[in-house]
């Protein structure tokens, strides 16, 4: 089984160039992304979620830009929710559209994960 390593650079929360509406914010995670020894650097993967949503409301999370290939979708899903959540936290302004929405915030955090393809 091939090796995924994902290696996580940035976070564009909330932003009207990759969807988000007056019901949804899509947000859209950047990382390099290898597979066995194949690299697809700058990949990215868009985050949807309901306007409005707390940190534990479920979040979409779209296949890897560019990439068709083997994978572990679902382990995708858990690492990019992960590494979302890491970085947002629930205290942070803007991720609750409730009282304050904050568009286009550019976050910079790098975290690399690997893991088999099932």
């Amino acid at each position: 089984m091939p090796t995924v390593t994902i290696h996580f650079r940035e976070l564009v929360q909330d932003s009207q160039n990759y969807g988000s509406d007056d019901q949804h914010m899509v947000s859209r995670v950047f990382f390099d992304l290898q597979v066995g020894d194949k690299r697809y650097p700058r990949a990215h993967a868009n985050i949807r979620q309901k306007v409005g949503a707390v940190a534990t409301d479920p979040i979409e999370v779209s296949a890897p830009a560019g990439y068709t290939g083997p994978f572990d979708r679902e382990r995708f899903q858990v690492e990019v929710e992960q590494y979302f959540r890491g970085v947002i936290g629930k205290d942070k302004p803007g991720r609750s559209g409730k009282s304050l929405r904050i568009r286009d915030c550019r976050y910079r955090k790098e975290v690399t994960v690997s893991f088999e393809i099932r």
